[in-house]
């Protein structure tokens, strides 16, 4: 939801056509990938890049959250109790265990989660999620999901989304063993 101090996004427009429907982004004419993998590759970190500056800037803007702030708490949202050890955290959200410790404190400071020595064994600690926490990720995402339908999926054609899960799948698995 906007307020009066919160423009309203413009309507995206449709696909930057490019050389046959290509798009290159910032590639200069002398610089356009000639071959579809590279250009695929270009493709993807760009707009990748683009769409989370997009869905960062507006729940900055909206919600006062970054994209790492969202992940946490929907990481914590989907699990047992909205309770999880740091190292855990660290571990599902791809962060260095100094990064996730920044994150959270930066969470607590705002009473969205609390630190506390880990139930079940006390030598290490756990992020848990607060009622306050719960509310703003719930706010959180609904607008998350508006962009994410309006910037992405919406712009998919029939079928795109099974094979970008099928692809990203199959790339995920084999990045995982690395991270």
């Amino acid at each position: 939801m906007t307020d009066s101090s919160t423009p309203t996004p413009e309507p995206l427009a449709g696909p930057a056509k490019a050389d046959a429907g290509r798009w290159y982004g910032s590639a200069t004419a002398d610089h356009r990938p000639a071959d579809v993998e590279k250009h695929a590759w270009r493709a993807y970190f760009e707009a990748t890049q683009m769409l989370e500056e997009l869905l960062e800037r507006r729940l900055k803007a909206e919600c006062g959250m970054t994209l790492p702030d969202y992940n946490l708490l929907l990481l914590l949202t989907e699990s047992e109790e909205g309770r999880l050890r740091l190292g855990e955290l660290a571990s599902r959200m791809v962060f260095s265990p100094s990064r996730v410790t920044y994150q959270v404190k930066s969470l607590v400071a705002r009473g969205l989660i609390e630190r506390r020595a880990a139930e079940r064994d006390r030598r290490g600690y756990e992020a848990v999620l607060t009622d306050a926490g719960r509310s703003a990720f719930r706010r959180a995402a609904v607008l998350h999901a508006r962009q994410v339908d309006e910037l992405f999926l919406d712009r998919l054609e029939p079928g795109e989304a099974e094979v970008l899960a099928r692809v990203f799948s199959r790339v995920g698995c084999a990045l995982e063993a690395h991270c």
